[in-house]
């Protein structure tokens, strides 16, 4: 039995934009059945919140677009339990929304917050250092952020420095938070040994947070008054859709984690992966032979190096040949063949923005 006290929010919004095609409007990567399990990231971030916190005390937070989703993924989840943003406004007022929620419940609440989209593997290290971290929490009135301790020097991550050793698994203060670095720069952070990947997974009082996005997000937090009448009430989606309407888009490292002194770090051990890019992509599934490959039909590779090929079609065979650095992609409506090299992908993922290719986004 865990203590009812404990709450796991699953943050399930994200438009998932930097894994297009693969990851689209209509259906974001937190709904796709990409990983090794065959399970969406939705429903196994589902499954581990279930090992820290009671069914009841599990909240998803989303799009009011995306509400059939998740009730298809997760039809087992409380109605009350799911909460629906009427616009997509980042991490902050997704976080603010859930806090709320739960204070009004529990004042006494601690708890996890993590992004629906990501690949965790050994569940029991991660299990248990949640529970170390939210048993941590309920004694201090600290901002937990859990650091994975970063195997490659990855642009596409945020990274935390640590003031003082982050290797023995007890929270250590956090000096800064740097998001998305250049490549050599990231080269740098890995190779001091004081810096750790950026999960995007927070522990924390519910109290202490409200505390704290008061202090340092004001212009989020004054959006939110009225909370105690009108969340959970027969005016719930009226209220939303006003305060939404005005509401800042920030994330809530940049409104929050970034200024508070009450930040430490967790240095976390099991296996992570945030598959939001196509190099994340490539480094799950590479093989030995140096190439992604995660189809649903016969593929036929060859003299082909560090290429991904990736398919959800059945019953036809995919042949690449001579290519290396690349993305293959092919599904029903889009064929993509394009280097791996970040300057290529976001060029072309500006290109996608224009409105004549809005009905492939």
């Amino acid at each position: 039995m865990n203590d009812p006290h404990y709450y796991c929010v699953i943050m399930a919004g994200g438009l998932g934009t930097r894994f297009w095609p693969v990851s689209r409007d209509s259906r974001p990567k937190q709904f796709l059945t990409v990983t090794k399990t065959g399970k969406s990231f939705l429903r196994l971030a589902y499954e581990r919140a279930r090992t820290v916190a009671d069914p009841s005390n599990i909240i998803v937070v989303t799009l009011e677009r995306y509400r059939e989703l998740v009730l298809a993924e997760l039809p087992e989840l409380e109605y009350r339990n799911l909460l629906m943003e009427p616009y997509n406004r980042n991490t902050a007022s997704c976080i603010a929304y859930a806090t709320y929620t739960i204070l009004k419940r529990d004042p006494a609440a601690v708890a996890l917050v993590t992004p629906a989209d990501q690949v965790v593997e050994d569940e029991p290290l991660f299990t248990s250092t949640a529970l170390e971290g939210l048993d941590y929490a309920a004694g201090s009135d600290v901002l937990l952020t859990l650091g994975i301790l970063p195997r490659r020097p990855d642009p596409n991550f945020g990274y935390i420095q640590t003031d003082g050793p982050a290797g023995d698994g007890r929270p250590v203060r956090v000096k800064t938070f740097t998001e998305k670095p250049s490549r050599d720069l990231a080269q740098v952070f890995v190779d001091s040994g004081e810096f750790l990947w950026n999960s995007g997974i927070f522990i924390w009082k519910a109290s202490v947070i409200s505390q704290e996005l008061e202090r340092y997000a004001p212009e989020v937090a004054r959006q939110w008054n009225g909370w105690e009448l009108f969340l959970g009430g027969d005016n719930e989606h009226e209220y939303l859709q006003r305060i939404y309407a005005d509401m800042p888009r920030t994330s809530i490292d940049y409104a929050v984690m970034e200024k508070s002194e009450r930040v430490m770090a967790i240095p976390a051990y099991f296996g992570w992966n945030d598959l939001g890019n196509w190099d994340s992509f490539y480094e799950y599934f590479a093989g030995g032979d140096g190439n992604a490959v995660k189809t649903g039909c016969d593929t036929l590779l060859r003299e082909s190096s560090n290429t991904v090929v990736t398919s959800p079609l059945k019953h036809k065979l995919l042949v690449v040949k001579g290519l290396d650095n690349f993305i293959v992609y092919d599904s029903e409506d889009i064929l993509m063949i394009c280097p791996r090299d970040e300057k290529s992908i976001a060029d072309l993922l500006a290109t996608i923005t224009l409105p004549e290719y809005e009905k492939y986004r």
